[in-house]
């Protein structure tokens, strides 16, 4: 019997929590219901049992409001009297917050450990433990379960160590031993970061099983290597899950596919789309080694829930860039890992400063606060914020790292599109019942595809560390996926590769001349060139691949035969398709193009234009007369005339290219959120007066330094 997500929250939502043992989890009917007035410390509650299992007794202590801590652990002392084996449930007299409350013993020492649900919250981190302690027939057969066995079960659901700072140190370790455990690849910096590829993956697949989403199975990827344990796991179903089953639809896939997978969502997203590595290498890896990766994931909770209000004892998806900033070398990258308290605070104060600034422009009012804007919301502003403000706003981190300042800025946008909804819901005006009624036609949760939105259309990134951008994107993609309460809620995820891309955003082109870019010499391009046709086994006029209302074969066609207007025509109109099949409204089906072919095309297009915007990069600095300091075996490094290959080194992230629209036709992003420089420069006072030197010496002056540096004549 599998564990009722849907059911399960509706009565935690609900504060049902008596239903929620005896209906979901399979518990038994308490021997008695009658409500006991107890008195702790002075204060009053209320005991009442509402589960029974073996003489593990879970009760519901009402009271006020939820006690303190202390008070907790004394009523626990109460009630421990009557039963040794308890789970204890606070809730407070409007039943709008909760306290799960249940104690370790070990040794001779008693270790509480507590766990909130408040209203409103999706409950994905408490579903996710509790359902350890849903009752199978099957163990039954053989008769009632004991009470060490139930107490087992209570160990198991809420027994969670303090894991962000643990899970790292065990992370890295296991990386590292699993680095090893791959074959084919010869160059150690692919393998390590194919090993990065692959344990992101399960990662996001662990939260997804977590929550119910594969295949109804908590165990799923458990159970998958248990049914492969005489055959190669890694090739013969992890490639097929990944490639087949989550980056395709179910009526797109064989019979033995679907059967072999069971219910598994077309997930669409880079995340699936088969790695360069992949193309590039024949890999092969252990059972073994995916199986103690499951043992290490399975000592940890796996929470998405995103929502105020989570505790630091489980892992969420802002432990992906805790991981990362943390593991890479942070002195030589320049990587640092920022609190979220810092960049939610940063983001809440540039973007409603933004939004603010935008909305007061054009308005008669002048609001002071976004507090102020959101209280006075119209009809006018909500079809303004909906349609024009918020689509249009356009944010960047130059550095982005493993995302944590896009994900804050996300959770900004959220709120304030919260606001904005909450008055639609509430409003007659028909232009705003037609949107609201329009979205929730096509989406099943409006939630859901405001997140998808907001990824899509406002955030934007850069870093020059490819394997931080896919750290980026994933946080994005499981930040999306908590939204959703249900499969069906599930959406296809975003295509957001060119919108968090790689390159070295300190170097590079802010404005392109055109008429330069379309006379640099095809020689170099054409010596690169990959031919899709060679990669693909596709022609240029391929009629399948894009649809009819798209100019068909240019994107195809070698970069020599199209001046830079046309190129970036090609570009911003394919790009615009890529990311127009995440929101179709069949969103059960695959797309009509395939996204990872388009995928390809643009990227052979944006190589090609990367060798001719280098080289006029490389023109511009032969102007300015830049060196290269070439470094030498002893002594200081040697100066040269700057070569092309030196260009191509530094990864150049072209703006005027990659972003051209925002750039050229919206004036700029409206916002850099990134981290500020925390700290103060000061020059040194010998260095200040070195520059003055001669003069002092001319006019005979003294230079003291000290604590009161002076110049005396």
């Amino acid at each position: 019997m599998s564990f009722d997500f849907q059911k399960s929250r509706q009565h935690l939502q609900d504060f049902d929590f008596g239903n929620l043992f005896r209906e979901v989890l399979g518990w038994a009917n308490p021997p008695s219901r009658k409500v006991e007035e107890m008195e702790v410390n002075g204060t009053r509650f209320d005991r009442v049992m509402i589960a029974e299992l073996s003489g593990v007794v879970v009760y519901e202590i009402r009271g006020a409001q939820v006690p303190s801590q202390t008070l907790r652990q004394q009523v626990y002392r109460e009630v421990v009297k009557d039963s040794l084996e308890n789970l204890l449930i606070f809730v407070d007299e409007a039943r709008t917050q909760s306290s799960w409350y249940w104690v370790k013993r070990e040794d001779k020492r008693q270790i509480p450990r507590n766990l909130s649900y408040y209203k409103g919250q999706s409950g994905d981190l408490i579903l996710g433990k509790i359902s350890a302690l849903l009752v199978d027939f099957a163990e039954l057969e053989h008769g009632d379960l004991s009470v060490v066995q139930v107490a087992e079960k209570l160990k198991a659901a809420l027994d969670v160590e303090q894991v962000t700072k643990k899970f790292y140190k065990d992370f890295k370790a296991h990386l590292e031993w699993f680095v090893l455990q791959i074959q084919g690849i010869e160059k150690e910096s692919d393998r390590r970061w194919y090993a990065s590829i692959i344990l992101n993956r399960l990662m996001f697949v662990y939260f997804l099983q977590y929550k119910g989403f594969v295949d109804g199975n908590q165990e799923y990827l458990q159970d998958k290597l248990a049914q492969f344990e005489d055959s190669n796991f890694y090739h013969d179903f992890l490639c097929v899950l990944f490639f087949e089953g989550f980056a395709k639809a179910a009526p797109n896939r064989s019979i033995e596919v679907n059967q072999l997978l069971g219910n598994i969502k077309y997930l669409n997203g880079g995340l699936f789309i088969e790695h360069r590595i992949e193309k590039d290498y024949s890999i092969a890896i252990s059972n073994e080694a995916f199986e103690r990766t499951f043992n290490l994931f399975r000592r940890y909770t796996w929470n998405l829930d995103d929502a105020p209000g989570g505790n630091d004892d489980e892992i969420n998806p802002s432990v992906l860039g805790y991981i990362f900033e943390k593991y890479i070398n942070q002195k030589e990258f320049g990587a640092y890992y920022t609190r979220p308290e810092i960049t939610e605070y940063l983001c809440d104060r540039t973007i409603n400063k933004l939004l603010l600034d935008k909305v007061n422009v054009e308005s008669k009012r002048q609001f002071e606060s976004i507090e102020e804007l959101l209280f006075n919301l119209d009809t006018d502003l909500c079809v303004r914020l909906l349609e024009d403000v918020l689509p249009g706003l356009s944010l960047l981190d130059p550095a982005c790292g493993s995302g944590a300042f896009l994900v804050a800025a996300m959770k900004t946008l959220i709120n304030i599109y919260s606001a904005v909804i909450g008055r639609v819901e509430l409003s007659n005006d028909r232009t705003l019942r037609s949107w609201l009624k329009r979205v929730r036609d096509e989406h099943k949760s409006t939630a859901y595809y405001i997140k998808k939105r907001i990824i899509t259309d406002n955030l934007y990134g850069v870093d020059i560390m490819e394997e931080a951008t896919e750290i980026a994107k994933l946080r994005l993609f499981l930040a999306l996926v908590a939204s959703a309460q249900s499969l069906d809620e599930l959406e296809p995820l975003p295509n957001i590769d060119f919108n968090v891309m790689a390159g070295n955003s300190l170097i590079g082109l802010i404005r392109v001349d055109e008429d330069g870019f379309d006379s640099v010499s095809e020689t170099a391009t054409e010596k690169k060139r990959k031919s899709l046709e060679a990669e693909w086994g596709i022609q240029p006029t391929q009629t399948s691949l894009l649809p009819e209302t798209f100019v068909q074969g240019n994107l195809l066609q070698p970069a020599a035969s199209m001046t830079y207007r046309q190129i970036l025509d090609e570009k911003n109109k394919s790009i615009a398709l890529f990311k127009q099949q995440a929101f179709r409204a069949d969103g059960s089906t695959e797309p009509e193009i395939r996204t990872d072919m388009l995928k390809a095309s643009i990227d052979e297009l944006n190589g090609k234009s990367q060798t001719k915007l280098n080289q006029l990069l490389f023109d511009e600095f032969g102007q300015l007369k830049i060196k290269f300091e070439q470094a030498q075996a002893t002594g200081k490094p040697k100066k040269r005339l700057l070569e092309m290959k030196d260009i191509d080194r530094l990864e150049p992230f072209h703006w005027g290219y990659h972003f051209d629209q925002i750039i050229n036709d919206r004036g700029g992003f409206d916002a850099i959120i990134a981290n500020p420089p925390w700290e103060v420069f000061q020059t040194d006072e010998k260095e200040f007066f070195q520059r003055y030197d001669k003069l002092i010496r001319k006019r005979k002056l003294i230079y003291k330094p000290g604590k009161n540096s002076e110049i005396n004549c």
